[in-house]
């Protein structure tokens, strides 16, 4: 099906699908499924800080997208596989890509914070005084 897409267009549903993607538990969840698939307790090991309600919701909303697939195994006590579908594999470049800049550029942003950060306290107490 071809949409025309425009993720500026606040209206467009691409823009939905950035949003989707953009955000810290998705990306952690499917750089997680690179290898491919886990259990949601194995996944709630591998993100730490992610609460049952968002880690849930974050994987429906990847499924319902067509990033990941669950399945149900008909077992005693249910086993429940979430993993990475072929649309979902696509996104692996870009989510490594994010993982190495973030991971490369930690130290730059600490400092850019560090220093950002200074000039605030010294502005407001120029302001208070």
């Amino acid at each position: 099906m071809q949409v025309e897409a425009d993720v500026y267009d606040r209206n467009c549903p691409s823009r939905q699908v950035l949003d989707r993607i953009g955000d810290a538990w998705s990306v952690l969840i499917v750089g997680s499924l690179k290898n491919g698939p886990l259990r949601y307790t194995e996944l709630a090991q591998r993100i730490p800080g992610v609460s049952p309600k968002m880690l849930t919701q974050t994987l429906r909303g990847l499924e319902r997208d067509g990033l990941v697939t669950r399945t149900v195994h008909p077992v005693v006590p249910p086993r429940v596989d979430y993993e990475l579908t072929t649309l979902g594999r696509s996104l692996l470049g870009l989510v490594d890509a994010l993982k190495q800049w973030a991971e490369t550029h930690i130290g730059d942003v600490v400092e850019a914070r560090g220093a950002y950060d200074a000039r605030a306290t010294s502005q407001s107490s120029a302001v208070g005084a």
